[in-house]
């Protein structure tokens, strides 16, 4: 089932996700309906929160973004081919690496895309879809894909790392989003 994407200024997309148990009622569906919520609507990764679910849940694909690269710009990166993941209850251990800024937008906030600057790598504890426990570390395009749906489960947006003068700038066409004046080929649920 493809779930709406909340829209920006939906209040859950602002609170901190809530662990959740192996036990969670229809987990494994809710991932499949999370990986056709994300493929239907061309994401790379999609959190709970993005579909009204305030959940410490999210998935990530950056594999199909190395699919579609040509080999000159695979060199750029470090962890093609990319990572296909379930991230549950996830935790950032550390970050490091240096910083590097990269063109980023959210299906919650579309048409609006800024270079995001973040750290190289994150090394994260977590749970996979089977409730197993890991402890890795991701780089690259993998660990940006990541941190920026950890962001969603703690109650953040990849506008929030935006300077404060470009955010103003923005605040109008944000205020479009949340009113859902924006059009966009996937469903949307908009606040109020």
């Amino acid at each position: 089932m493809v779930f709406p994407i909340v829209a920006y200024g939906h209040p859950v997309l602002r609170k901190v996700a809530k662990d959740i148990s192996a036990d969670y009622t229809g987990l494994p569906k809710l991932i499949e309906d999370m990986w056709e919520t994300m493929y239907a609507s061309a994401g790379v990764g999609l959190a709970a929160p993005q579909i009204n679910k305030d959940i410490r849940l999210f998935v990530v694909d950056t594999a199909q973004m190395f699919a579609n690269m040509k080999d000159e710009e695979k060199k750029e990166y470090p962890d093609d081919p990319g990572v296909k993941a379930v991230f549950i209850n996830a935790r950032i251990n550390e970050l490091d690496g240096e910083e590097w800024a990269y063109n980023e937008g959210c299906l919650s906030i579309p048409k609006i895309r800024e270079d995001i600057s973040r750290l190289e790598t994150v090394t994260l504890q977590y749970r996979d879809e089977n409730f197993e426990s890991h402890k890795k570390t991701f780089n690259g395009l993998s660990a940006r894909v990541i941190l920026h749906e950890y962001d969603h489960i703690e109650g953040k947006l990849f506008i929030d790392h935006v300077p404060l003068l470009k955010r103003k700038l923005m605040k109008g066409k944000l205020n479009d989003i949340s009113k859902g004046k924006v059009t966009v080929d996937y469903k949307m649920l908009f606040p109020g």
